[in-house]
């Protein structure tokens, strides 16, 4: 199993970018995928997760309504839509796989993703 996350970069306050994590070898039962972050300083925290199908998502309360979590199953992608960025949002995101029970589950317990990716830099300035 391998994870691939991408996207990010260097962004002005209020600006935008989105987060790609490509899942190779999720081939046997359910995975739910979720974005964590980890800002300097400061733990690793879980920021959103989506279901194996049917899109169930959740979103910690410092990124709802502005951050989307989708995922294209065609393409063994998850992405992270981050809109309204802040400077408070500066971290490595990493994406990670968590094997589930069932297709319209996902877990926010981060001792539950066993699978994850090599985490890719946002840096937010004002």
């Amino acid at each position: 199993v391998q994870l691939q996350a991408s996207g990010g970069g260097s962004v002005q306050a209020g600006g935008s970018l989105r987060l790609s994590c490509v899942a190779s070898g999720l081939t046997s039962g359910y995975y739910g995928i979720g974005w964590f972050r980890q800002a300097p300083g400061k733990e690793r925290e879980g920021i959103s997760f989506i279901s194996n199908s049917f899109g169930v998502t959740y979103y910690t309360d410092s990124v709802k309504g502005r951050f989307t979590i989708s995922r294209d199953r065609n393409k063994n992608t998850v992405y992270l839509q981050m809109n309204s960025l802040k400077l408070e949002d500066t971290a490595v995101y990493y994406c990670a796989a968590a094997k589930t029970y069932s297709a319209r589950y996902y877990s926010t317990r981060e001792r539950d993703y066993i699978y994850w990716g090599q985490g890719t830099l946002v840096t937010v300035s004002s």
